[in-house]
């Protein structure tokens, strides 16, 4: 399974599935596919994504579960401390 950020991406842009979809050419039922997990996106799809996010693709998509933004902060800070 390959994991993806494709729908924080979208919510932080305020995109609508359609159109990022219409952004790399997809229909909007393919992003909501990637987004639940139900498709693994060609790698034509994978670099289309990357440039439109302006992201490296490592940073989209992942063989491992992303974890939750407030666990990764939080982990840095005991860190530090």
């Amino acid at each position: 399974m390959i994991y993806n950020r494709i729908a924080v991406l979208r919510a932080e842009r305020s995109l609508s599935r359609q159109k990022l979809a219409q952004e790399v050419g997809v229909k909007p039922q393919t992003i909501g596919f990637l987004e639940r997990g139900d498709y693994v996106p060609s790698l034509d799809l994978a670099f289309k994504l990357s440039q439109f996010f302006k992201l490296p693709v490592e940073a989209i998509f992942s063989p491992d579960p992303s974890r939750p933004l407030s666990e990764q902060v939080y982990t840095l800070e005991k860190k530090e401390a």
